[in-house]
Formats: structure tokens, C-alpha cells, sequence
């Protein structure tokens, strides 16, 4: 009898347990947005990349020389077709220009990148005013990454967004220091 008392006050805590630490909900991005535009509308235009999030600090290491990069997502020339421009600059002051083309997923924010058949990125809702989540994995690597409209959205954002990916143990974090001006966006 004393073992089945144990038994299930041991669950009754589990069950609180798991209730009190569970992580925050983040809803995949649909294709219609909350104002009613079709996706991808709501997030053409420029973003800044703030911060990336990972299981080991290996699956960012891409990002160890960024000081800043500024990204425009465009409609591509074809139907089904994005094209993503950015700059990078980088710790040292140089400026590294780089395009890619995602392709739409129909009736998906899922979208595929050109030439990179192993890499799938998913579009998320951010909590942070003008935010939004991405994760990208492939081939050995996956990743969260927080972009904004603002390059320096409110430091609540950041928490936010570290809280939420440790929480699904991505624990390896990298801030981008944002110190130095952005570089021109080229338009072609």
C-alpha cells in the first residue's frame, strides 16, 4: 500500500513538474499571416540578423567572424521563388555580399534552398515586436536564428529567444555584437 502511495505521489509531481518547465509555445509561420496577407509578402524588405542558437557551438561557428549582416528578401523571378540578398561584415570591417533563392513549398512556409538540397529552413512567429525564428538544418547541422526589423531590438527579444531555444536544448548561443555600420546592400 505504501508503494502505491509513492507510486503516485512521485507522478503527481512529474505531472507538476513537467507542467511548471515545459518549454513556450512557438507557432510555425502559415501562409496567410494575422493582417491577412499571403505569405511571403509580410516579410519581404530588409532584416538583421540578431542571433543564432544550436546544439554544439560547431553548428555556429559559421557566424564567429560576423559583426553584422543585413539581409532583403525579395519576390524571385519566377512563381514559388524568393531571393534573399545580404551583406556581411565582418570583425575585421570587410564586407562579403551573398545572394540565395529559396523555393516555396506549396501552402508551406517551408522553403528549400537553391543548390543546397540538404538544407531546409521553417519560418517561426517571434514574441519580439518586428522578430521572426528561423530553423535551418542540414547536412550535420541545425540551428535557430532570430532576425528583426530593428538592428538592435529591445534586449527582452534576445532573453526571449535564448530562454526559448535552451529550453529545447539548443544551448550553444552567439550573439552578433552589431558594433560596426551595416554594409550597403547591393541591388543586383
Amino acid at each position: 500500500m505504501f508503494h502505491q502511495i509513492w507510486a503516485a505521489l512521485l507522478y503527481l509531481y512529474g505531472i507538476l513538474l513537467n507542467s511548471i518547465y515545459q518549454c513556450p509555445e512557438h507557432s510555425q509561420l502559415t501562409t496567410e499571416g494575422a493582417d491577412g496577407k499571403e505569405f511571403p509578402e509580410p516579410h519581404l524588405g530588409r532584416w538583421y540578423f540578431i542571433a543564432g542558437a544550436a546544439p554544439t557551438k560547431e553548428e555556429l561557428a559559421t557566424f564567429d567572424p560576423v559583426d553584422n549582416i543585413v539581409f532583403n528578401m525579395a519576390v524571385g523571378s519566377a512563381p514559388m521563388q524568393l531571393q534573399l540578398r545580404a551583406t556581411i561584415r565582418t570583425k575585421n570591417g570587410l564586407c562579403a555580399p551573398r545572394k540565395w533563392i529559396y523555393h516555396l513549398s506549396e501552402g508551406s512556409t517551408d522553403l528549400r534552398t537553391e543548390g543546397r538540397p540538404d538544407m531546409k529552413t521553417k519560418l517561426f512567429s517571434s514574441a519580439c515586436p518586428g522578430g521572426i525564428m528561423l530553423k535551418e538544418t542540414g547536412q550535420g547541422y541545425q540551428r535557430f536564428l532570430l532576425y528583426n526589423r530593428s538592428p538592435h531590438p529591445p534586449k527582452k527579444c534576445v532573453e526571449e529567444f535564448q530562454s526559448l531555444t535552451s529550453c529545447l536544448d539548443f544551448k550553444a548561443f552567439l550573439l552578433t555584437p552589431r558594433n560596426q555600420e551595416t554594409c550597403e546592400l547591393s541591388s543586383n
